[in-house]
């Protein structure tokens, strides 16, 4: 069964039922009342037809028995309201009954009646004449009350109708409520499908946006009005729908990185490839004259060191992105580091006509591995070194309050926005007339920087203006603040 006639069937059932209670409720307290009001009244009739037929002595003011008279003209009026009545005195002996009504008055009900109560009785039977009832014994609703005067029982009238009235008056209740409670099953039907067909277009629009993305559509999005689970279902699946489509976008990102990595690495190891196959045919074939020979299996050498120092930066990328290498963190002093690099790297920058200026003060302490360190710093300044030509490159650092933060600038060629963003992939060169220059040709240096520096828990930023320069700034957070990796820390280094 479908989900909307299951919804429908299910509030129209609900309602049904409640309807079925309220109306038998309905009934009952009905019939209830139809003979409460049916006692009362035969009651008052009670109280007049005693007061109109009940005779005194003025005398001795006693109490000397009630007028057949009056008790007749009370008769021949209730009985048009098929109402009739008997009369007792205080022996329990019958003083009058109309149209032959003989009611039984039991031992047990007489006594109760001495104690002043009054018993109302909602279907007895009694014997009534013939010209009155088709039957020796119709069915009746009986009140029996008791008159006291001076204290004592003086009289017990028994006052009745037929209860044929009162159904009478239940049917008509019965079958006009049976017919409301028709229309009422109709109007719920009509409710019912109109609740359910709500429910069910929602889900129905869920659906469809599920098929679409079972399609490899994941830009589908669905309406969430409502505060409803239904709502909530669809907030969770625009949320799925959103997750898949950045899952998506993100595995082609990827996989337009693997081809290009593919096509770099095989682009770097080609050109080294290339050269050593060209000069081991140029040995094999005596074409290289003798005096060449040395500079050709140096120039091999060199290409192989290149191949080497790939193959080697490869895998050094790729064990820092994994972090699984093992980083030994301690405090030592930065200003020393710095200046060794200054001394190392002296020589390339001269040749490339470039000036280095350290600003550094003469106690600045950081919490790094040392070696990743000196990898980081070395690879940023060759870096600017390699872009900048006739230039000036400044190297600075300085404590702040929860690290140390370094700055390496340049007045190189620089950058642009697109060549900011991608600085950090392996194989991305800014300058591509530069990749096969000595310094930094595997393109793997910045990318093996970024993932060091994130491994110390720090902040690496650059900027950039083409035509102006670069400046990259690298923060290392302090022992407090740097995260917790599981790689050994180290105490202090003391200077010496």
């Amino acid at each position: 069964m479908k989900l909307m006639y299951r919804l429908m069937l299910t509030f129209f059932t609900i309602i049904i039922v409640l309807l079925a209670i309220l109306s038998i409720s309905f009934v009952q307290v009905t019939n209830k009342t139809l003979y409460h009001n049916t006692w009362n009244q035969m009651k008052s009739y009670a109280d007049s037809l005693v007061q109109d037929s009940i005779r005194y002595d003025p005398a001795n003011k006693q109490f000397i028995g009630f007028a057949t008279q009056s008790l007749q003209s009370n008769a021949n009026l209730l009985t048009r309201q098929h109402v009739h009545f008997a009369l007792y005195d205080a022996t329990r002996q019958q003083v009058y009954a109309s149209n032959g009504f003989t009611p039984t008055i039991t031992k047990e009900q007489w006594h109760k009646l001495k104690d002043g109560k009054i018993i109302c009785t909602r279907e007895t039977m009694a014997k009534m004449n013939h010209q009155v009832a088709n039957t020796n014994k119709p069915q009746i609703t009986e009140v029996l009350k008791p008159y006291f005067y001076k204290g004592k029982l003086v009289a017990v009238v028994s006052i009745a109708t037929f209860i044929s009235t009162i159904k009478e008056n239940m049917h008509q209740i019965i079958l006009n409520l049976l017919v409301a409670f028709v229309i009422a099953a109709l109007l719920t039907l009509i409710v019912s499908y109109f609740l359910a067909r709500s429910i069910t277009k929602r889900i129905e629009h869920l659906r469809a946006a599920t098929h679409e993305v079972a399609k490899g559509n994941y830009d589908v999005q669905v309406a969430t009005s409502g505060k409803d689970e239904v709502a909530d279902l669809a907030q969770s699946f625009n949320t799925m729908t959103r997750s898949l489509n950045a899952s998506q976008k993100e595995i082609r990102h990827q996989e337009e990185r693997r081809r290009q990595f593919m096509a770099n690495a095989a682009h770097e190891m080609r050109t080294p490839l290339t050269t050593i196959n060209g000069i081991l045919e140029g040995l094999e074939y005596d074409v290289i004259p003798e005096e060449d020979k040395k500079h050709s299996i140096k120039l091999m050498q060199n290409e192989t060191k290149r191949l080497i120092r790939l193959v080697n930066d490869n895998l050094d990328y790729e064990k820092i992105r994994t972090n699984q290498i093992s980083m030994e963190r301690k405090v030592f002093d930065a200003a020393a580091v710095l200046t060794n690099l200054r001394e190392q790297l002296e020589k390339k920058a001269t040749a490339q006509g470039d000036q280095l200026k350290l600003d550094v003060p003469s106690d600045l302490r950081v919490y790094a591995d040392y070696d990743r360190f000196v990898q980081i710093m070395f690879n940023i300044i060759q870096n600017a070194i390699q872009f900048t030509q006739n230039g000036t490159i400044k190297i600075s650092g300085r404590l702040e309050e929860t690290g140390s933060r370094f700055q390496v600038a340049d007045n190189g060629i620089g950058m642009t926005e697109d060549q900011l963003a991608n600085i950090w992939e392996r194989y991305y060169k800014a300058d591509r007339s530069r990749m096969n220059t000595k310094y930094g040709e595997s393109g793997l240096g910045l990318a093996i920087v970024h993932q060091l520096v994130r491994l110390h828990g720090g902040k690496i930023d650059v900027q950039s203006t083409q035509g102006k320069g670069t400046t990259f700034t690298i923060f290392f957070p302090d022992r407090d603040h740097a995260p917790h990796t599981g790689s050994a820390d180290h105490q202090p280094q003391q200077k010496n």
